[in-house]
């Protein structure tokens, strides 16, 4: 019932100021784009001869662009299937070892000469273009969604890259109804959106004579509860890949899940100021190792603060306060600037390293989990596998470019062992020789890696609900949730995350913290109280 009277509210009050608005009918897809052109460019051309070993009769000529002889594709294509076919024939083309070379069979080909020539090649064109943004709203800078005074206004843009060429027409579908627009902007007022918002298809025209891909926008618009009857405010949120705006919160958009309405909860935000994420909390771990370190001095404690097992002690931890609190706080301007460039939550990046390592960014005694967020060589292979470009990044400061530009999954599996491992190295940060024992300057570097570290599980989530539920992960469960699951993945592994969330699933529940987090049980056990740690 609601979805109906929102369609009727669209089809009486939307105000239409570039669109034309008509009922859907399924019309014919655009054409898409077929740019291509030749280029001349110049080579060295390689001339051979082919020619038979019995009667030394040359058969034909062949040019290719390349040192070292014709490949035998080549072959076919100069000189033709029934010499092709006899000179890949193992038992016509015989090695010929005999000083009378008349007593061969088969052929053989000698190089004639080189020069240069010129020859032409074909060339994709770059294709048109649409974006979406919004016009009339500014973003709100603590929060990834959009505060508009008025409805917000859709504003879609084709863009022609074909010098002499213009955009002609933009055509489209708003929640099943098709518009179109002769030019190459189109603007309209939305109303109010059901709460998992409305699909936009979007397509241009070019005077080239084809189009654009058709694109596709998840757009939310939600009235904002401003106490205040005779005040009306709008949330809009736009989920594409051609967004143009305020960043989206992270993974919203592979995800396809928009975060609560007026932003996301305290633990998923990120402040204006780093002084917000300031904390005060006296970490144990963080304590005993600014006393081993020296840089607590707790001597007129009773074994220098320390327990025998290497613990703190309660005197210790009391010397040390004043030193914790500012050691925990010294990454927060860094935690906030990769915040804004990751869009990675900043409360989310603190928790985490809070939980992980107190922010004692070397490694866990005994343990191969290291830095700031305790990466591990199983952590580092999620990383570079599922964030493509975090990998583009990274690898050519291990690898060559070459085998860097084959893609994680290509390499060789010695290769992807040794890129874990650098990883690993980057984040951990112990350094014997430093005057703390710790290289701060590295460990403000895997700030970064671990925000990264954190949008890589979000994507490795993603997929997993996807293959469990059978639909956008942004369809069966909640932002908030997904997060909740991100986490899971990060600590447990997929696999654990995979079990926990196939038994609601096959119950029919909903897919909710509270339905899967009774199924993390045994070695995944400990993800429950991670979670819940993390985002209270």
């Amino acid at each position: 019932m609601a979805r109906r009277w929102l369609l009727l509210v669209f089809s009486l009050v939307i105000v239409v100021l570039g669109a034309a608005f008509t009922r859907y009918n399924a019309a014919s897809a655009p054409p898409g784009h077929d740019r291509y052109t030749f280029m001349t460019v110049n080579y060295t051309a390689y001339e051979w001869v082919l020619a038979t070993w019995e009667d030394q009769v040359p058969l034909c000529n062949i040019i290719i662009d390349h040192e070292g002889i014709p490949f035998a594709g080549e072959i076919y294509r100069d000189c033709g299937e029934t010499v092709y076919e006899n000179w890949i024939d193992p038992d016509v083309q015989k090695p010929c070892m005999n000083t009378n070379k008349h007593l061969c069979s088969g052929y053989y080909v000698h190089a004639l000469k080189s020069y240069s020539a010129q020859k032409e090649i074909p060339a994709e064109l770059p294709p048109a273009t649409v974006w979406v943004s919004l016009e009339g709203c500014q973003p709100v800078l603590s929060a990834p969604t959009n505060i508009c005074e008025t409805s917000p206004t859709l504003v879609i843009t084709g863009e022609e890259p074909l010098p002499g060429h213009t955009i002609i027409r933009i055509e489209g579908t708003y929640d099943g109804r098709s518009f179109n627009c002769n030019d190459p902007v189109c603007k309209f007022e939305i109303p109010g959106t059901v709460e998992e918002g409305v699909t936009v298809e979007f397509w241009a025209f070019s005077s080239y004579g084809d189009s654009s891909l058709v694109y596709s926008a998840l757009v939310r618009v939600q009235q904002a509860d401003t106490g205040d009857p005779d005040s009306h405010s709008w949330y809009a949120d736009v989920l594409s890949s051609q967004w143009r705006g305020h960043a989206v919160a992270t993974c919203s958009d592979s995800w396809g899940a928009f975060p609560p309405v007026g932003g996301p909860p305290v633990w998923l935000s990120t402040p204006k100021l780093s002084e917000e994420l300031s904390s005060d909390i006296p970490y144990t771990y963080l304590a005993a190792n600014l006393i081993k370190q020296g840089i607590v001095d707790a001597s007129a404690c009773i074994d220098g603060g320390l327990n025998p097992d290497g613990t703190v002690n309660q005197c210790g931890l009391e010397q040390a306060r004043p030193a914790v609190t500012a050691w925990q706080n010294q990454f927060d301007e860094l935690i906030l600037t990769t915040a804004k460039e990751t869009a990675v939550p900043a409360r989310l990046l603190k928790n985490l390293f809070a939980r992980e390592s107190q922010f004692w960014p070397g490694v866990y005694e005994g343990m191969d989990d290291f830095g700031l967020g305790q990466l591990t060589e199983n952590g580092a292979d999620t990383t570079l596998y599922w964030n493509s470009y975090f990998y583009e990044q990274f690898c050519p400061f291990v690898l060559s470019s070459d085998a860097c530009g084959n893609g994680y999954i290509h390499i060789t599996e010695e290769e992807r062992g040794e890129l874990r491992r650098a990883l690993v190295r980057r984040v951990n940060a112990t350094c014997a020789e430093c005057p703390l024992g710790i290289n701060l300057e590295q460990a403000g570097f895997s700030v970064t890696v671990f925000a990264h570290t954190m949008i890589a599980n979000c994507e490795q989530t993603g997929q997993v609900i996807e293959n469990y539920a059978g639909d956008a992960p942004g369809a069966v469960a909640s932002f908030e949730d997904l997060w909740k699951f991100t986490l899971v993945n990060y600590n447990a592994g997929g696999g654990c995350l995979a079990e926990a969330v196939s038994y609601p699933i096959g119950l029919g529940q909903p897919l909710t913290w509270e339905n899967v987090s009774p199924y993390l049980t045994g070695a995944c056990g400990a993800a429950v109280d991670y979670v819940n740690d993390i985002s209270q």
